[in-house]
């Protein structure tokens, strides 16, 4: 599947227990009521409301 770039909306801990504030910058895969996104190889289940989806042309961060 597609990795898709994105931003969260709200402040998310990683499995890491790495906290990342509203505004990271994450890789999104899968699609639905919750995604797996990745920051520098750190998951973040995430729900919907606590991401938005960035534009096409928006560079992508480190998996």
């Amino acid at each position: 599947m597609t990795r898709r770039t994105g931003n969260l909306l709200v402040e998310v801990a990683g499995l890491s227990g790495v906290t990342y504030p509203a505004g990271t910058q994450v890789l999104i895969s899968g699609r639905g009521a919750s995604v797996d996104a990745f920051v520098d190889g750190d998951w973040l289940p995430l729900a919907w409301w606590e991401f938005t989806q960035a534009p096409e042309h928006a560079p992508k961060p480190n998996a």
